[in-house]
């Protein structure tokens, strides 16, 4: 059971790394730093977005509209860190 214990804590480890850069990229697009009109990036932007605004969506439509910041990123990887915690602490071993 604790190799299924530690393949469900890698899975929420890659997906805080996909979350994290999916946020770091969207802020680089919106400072104008990165262009998506490359083809590269708009690429790899169209893969972390169909990986990463599910999750996002979902819980952006409990918060309330707040124009210029958007805290459902933080949220979901808040949520992904209490629930590997959880799994941690109360995983029968």
């Amino acid at each position: 059971m604790n190799s299924l214990l530690g393949l469900i804590i890698r899975i929420i480890d890659l997906y805080q790394f996909i979350l994290l850069i999916y946020i770091i990229a969207t802020w680089l697009i919106s400072f104008k730093i990165v262009n998506t009109s490359n083809r590269l990036v708009y690429r790899v932007m169209d893969i972390l977005y169909r990986l990463c605004e599910p999750s996002l969506r979902f819980i952006g439509q409990y918060l309330p509209n707040l124009v210029p910041i958007n805290f459902a990123p933080i949220i979901v990887y808040m949520l992904l860190w209490f629930v590997k915690s959880l799994l941690i602490e109360y995983w029968p071993r």
